[in-house]
């Protein structure tokens, strides 16, 4: 098929931090040489923003270096931390505040603010504008441009108006688009789709570590302005999940925005091992422990999302350059799971690929080469030295627990300051880390209150989620037959519980057989399912352009 095609010379997948912050920065070393360079930004989702979800506690390094005036620019900076409680949560009544003295330094965040990501890329994404770079929001990347000697061409965006079996519909029709970079820089966010398949096309993945996952879910709400504490960051560890066990980790958060309004969100490692366990119910019934409740309690629920994060680090990550282009941002794994802050790092990564992309057309390069400058430039930045540092972290809590981890995370980056001389490994994926759920205890979880916890589906109707029915369903099976032939008896079909949006359901039918749905419509594009299913058979692909969720503020 003959699809219209555009040209130019950097192609950028993806308008969060990454890719916006390489967008603007390779305009600005267009504008610095007096040269122009074309950009264009394709993001799937129906805005800039609307996918981006994030805790966040926000480190202004990378931004600093972007845009030193940004605070004339009106960046929506707006909340200093003023304070952080961290509680290691031993039931669910009680609860032991760390003193500040044995907290890793990492996880303390003087200079930084507590932001809405998705408002930082929609002032980004402004920014890119203004320097003249092309954005089409509502555009979903479906495939790599690949030609005959295995060099990145660019992109093809999916086809809008198809019918659920891949036919044309009437008068809605309108095929996707080729668009041409000479060089393309892959910014999708954590588990990308064409990023998976880019590292398995060109065993990337060949010299790392296992990547390693969690699952972030994620509540704005509106509380009683006599309980709020504009610019104070809370964490725990600990209960609901495991205090001192290996085998469920992960930890909350919950920051005081301006205008009397808090996020609050669990993060669960993906590596976690009971089929039965429920990440949005432990979410739920979190919210009822006093230390979060005493927040919460006569607030209002304003939105609600959820999305995989990329915790593997410097271990885990990929080679970062093909013919043609570059991995960037949580495509690659950039984030610093010591800190648990991505975005500074992402937009690091992206300005570095920039100065690479820019460098190679300056030099009159028409494109298909690898970026090995980039590669270089990364290897001597702040942003290896800050991975190197939190190598250790995730593998460290991984092996030992949140207690026993976390007080060799205080010896590694107070003491050694992130420097001891051994490197932790840890090279189990995390769906292999399920056990079996003959081996395993059912989780018997409260039902919802309506006032602090909620279900599944009311929670995915304030996420603003929304898909075109009649289209092809983008979570793909590679063997339709597994979910009840294999995952039902082996795990009790764990998807029915992972997913943090109700999208996969094993129903009864009247003859007393299972049958695995799929409700494809209800998905926030999470990723978990791609990344946690125990048979590694759902693949998670782009649906139609500007369908899932539409996060106000996330």
């Amino acid at each position: 098929m003959e699809r219209e095609f555009m040209e130019f010379d950097v192609v950028i997948v993806g308008a969060g931090p990454a890719g916006l912050s390489a967008a603007c920065r390779l305009k600005q070393k267009a504008a610095e040489a007096g040269q122009e360079i074309s950009v264009c930004v394709v993001e799937k989702g129906s805005e800039v923003g609307a996918h981006i979800l994030s805790g966040a506690v926000f480190e202004p390094r990378a931004l600093n270096e972007l845009f030193p005036d940004w605070k004339e620019l009106g960046a929506p900076l707006n909340t200093p931390v003023k304070g952080d409680d961290i509680y290691v949560l031993t039931s669910g009544e009680a609860g032991t505040k760390v003193p500040g003295a044995f907290v890793p330094k990492t996880m303390h965040n003087e200079g930084n603010y507590i932001i809405s990501l998705g408002n930082l890329c929609r002032w980004l994404a402004q920014q890119a504008e203004n320097l003249g770079v092309e954005i089409y929001p509502g555009f979903a990347a479906q495939e790599a441009l690949i030609d005959e000697s295995g060099v990145v061409r660019g992109i093809l965006t999916g086809d809008m108006g198809v019918d659920r079996e891949g036919n044309p519909k009437d008068g809605m029709y309108t095929p996707g688009m080729e668009l041409r970079g000479k060089y393309t820089l892959f910014a999708e966010g954590c588990r990308g789709h064409i990023g998976k398949q880019l590292i398995k096309r060109f065993n990337l993945d060949s010299e790392s570590d296992a990547q390693h996952y969690g699952i972030g879910l994620k509540e704005i709400w509106e509380i009683d302005p006599a309980r709020h504490q504009q610019g104070l960051v809370v964490h725990t560890a600990g209960w609901p999940l495991d205090v001192m066990g290996t085998e469920n980790t992960g930890g909350s958060f919950l920051y005081h925005l301006e205008n009397n309004q808090v996020v609050v969100g669990l993060i669960v490692d993906l590596s976690y091992a009971n089929p039965f366990l429920s990440p949005f119910d432990e979410f739920q019934r979190l919210k009822h422990h006093p230390i979060l409740k005493q927040y919460l309690e006569g607030g209002k629920r304003i939105s609600y999302g959820a999305r995989a994060i990329c915790k593997g680090g410097l271990n885990s990550l990929p080679k970062m350059v093909f013919p043609g282009g570059a991995l960037i941002g949580c495509d690659l794994g950039t984030l610093n799971f010591a800190k648990i802050k991505g975005s500074h790092t992402a937009m690091k990564s992206g300005m570095l690929a920039a100065d690479s992309v820019a460098d190679a057309l300056f030099a009159g390069n028409e494109g298909g080469d690898a970026l090995n400058t980039y590669v270089d430039a990364f290897k001597g930045s702040w942003l290896y030295e800050e991975l190197f540092a939190s190598r250790n972290f995730g593998p460290a809590i991984h092996k030992f627990g949140p207690i026993l981890g976390g007080a060799f995370n205080y010896i590694d980056q107070n003491w050694f300051g992130g420097k001891i001389p051994f490197t932790l490994h840890d090279n189990k994926p995390d769906y292999a880390c399920m056990k079996l759920a003959a081996d395993s205890k059912r989780i018997d979880y409260p039902k919802p209150d309506g006032k602090l916890s909620f279900d599944k589906l009311s929670s995915v109707f304030i996420s603003g989620t929304n898909h075109e029915e009649e289209q092809p369903c983008h979570l793909k099976l590679k063997d339709p037959s597994i979910p009840i032939s294999v995952n039902l008896p082996k795990y009790d079909e764990p998807a029915q519980r992972y997913c943090p949006a109700g999208v996969y359901e094993v129903v009864t039918q009247e003859d007393g057989a299972k049958r695995f749905q799929i409700n494809a419509q209800n998905c926030v594009h999470c990723k978990t399912c791609d990344i946690k299913d125990p048979s590694q058979n759902i693949t998670w692909v782009t649906p139609e352009g500007a369908g899932g969720p539409t996060y106000p503020n996330m």
